[in-house]
């Protein structure tokens, strides 16, 4: 991967961005997908999109999204130490003994997740789950007034991990899911720079995807889309207990997963999978029987209907924050989705 793309997808994973609050995110996604885009805009809901060629009577949306899971401040007690409910699908089994960034009015705050000692906890409760209400955050604060003065009820939270290189071009970091569907759309719009298109395409980075697709329903209708592309993260089976003869055999390094079902396209489809063959691109293949919980769902059923795919980047750990993808897969998929945008006319249709 070039080192500008590297630096900006670090940059990206480094950003806090919670469902709801993804301002800060928006901005770094900006300031790089300028200079290969006619414009850039956002809209009341908060997702951000940099389009090409607006004129074209065939629009193509290209949606990844830049919110994650997370924590909101729930309550602050008399000593200081604040509850939480989560945002999002968040597993309480990760929290534990976690470092945190509480989002106030003034900054970020440090914090610890606390729970009770082990040694305090009898041996029969030990195998037991530890639910949201049985932790807290620890600011250190001396007392409640202390803490108000930095925090307050509904501040979001995330957790305070950065970006790590592993071997063999595979990264981690916590919410991949999704940033790097994000960073797949806006590379696909990088590699389109000075290629010749015959539609429109709106790159946009949704919002608050993980409290039920809520950017996405919005961003669809207002673009009004012919055709759609969501790029999210799938999960890979390659691993320890993947139990891939029920989820389905995908990989890691394996390239950019392509869902079938009934949110999928066929003739996007179809066009994807001889792109991909023409530029020798892998691919690997997933079941979907019926609607997916990605973007692509609401977009399939915005207005009086878009032709829609995924393409997944096989993801290692999702929801947690050491969840781990391959650089080379990411590539992949933004080579594909360019490649294919290349292929479409300004007449195509897309009825099955």
């Amino acid at each position: 991967m070039r080192k500008e793309s590297l630096d900006f997808l670090k940059q990206l994973l480094i950003t806090p961005s919670p469902s709801g609050f993804e301002e800060r995110v928006q901005a770094v996604c900006r300031e790089y997908v300028a200079p290969f885009v006619d414009e850039v805009y956002k809209d009341v809901h908060g997702n951000q999109y940099a389009v090409r060629n607006k004129s074209a009577p065939l629009r193509v949306m290209l949606a990844g999204h830049v919110d994650e899971i997370g924590l909101m401040v729930n309550t602050i007690d008399e000593k200081g130490f604040i509850g939480f409910v989560p945002i999002g699908g968040v597993d309480a089994a990760t929290l534990p003994g976690q470092r945190l960034l509480v989002h106030g009015r003034k900054g970020p705050v440090p914090g610890v997740i606390g729970r009770k000692a082990i040694h305090l906890i009898p041996p029969d409760d030990r195998k037991k789950f530890t639910d949201f209400h049985e932790m807290w955050i620890d600011i250190g604060a001396k007392d409640k007034k202390d803490a108000e003065k930095l925090v307050g009820i509904g501040d979001p939270v995330t957790i305070d991990v950065g970006y790590l290189e592993l071997r063999d071009n595979k990264v981690v970091a916590r919410a991949l899911d999704d940033r790097i569907g994000a960073f797949v759309c806006i590379e696909a719009m990088r590699l389109l720079e000075k290629r010749k298109i015959e539609v429109a395409v709106y790159c946009v980075t949704t919002v608050q995807e993980e409290i039920g697709l809520r950017g996405a329903t919005t961003s669809a209708y207002g673009c009004n889309p012919h055709a759609g592309i969501a790029v999210d993260v799938a999960w890979a089976t390659d691993h320890p207990r993947g139990d891939g003869d029920r989820y389905g055999h995908t990989k890691i390094n394996g390239g950019p997963i392509l869902d079938r079902g009934p949110n999928i396209n066929p003739v996007v489809h179809a066009g994807l999978v001889r792109t991909a063959e023409k530029h020798k691109i892998p691919l690997q293949h997933r079941a979907s029987p019926r609607a997916t919980g990605t973007d692509a769902n609401a977009m399939q059923l915005s207005r009086d209907g878009v032709a829609t795919a995924i393409v997944g980047i096989p993801n290692r750990y999702m929801h947690t924050p050491v969840e781990l993808v391959s650089l080379k897969d990411v590539e992949n998929a933004a080579r594909l989705i360019a490649e294919w945008v290349c292929t479409l006319k300004r007449d195509a249709a897309f009825i099955p």
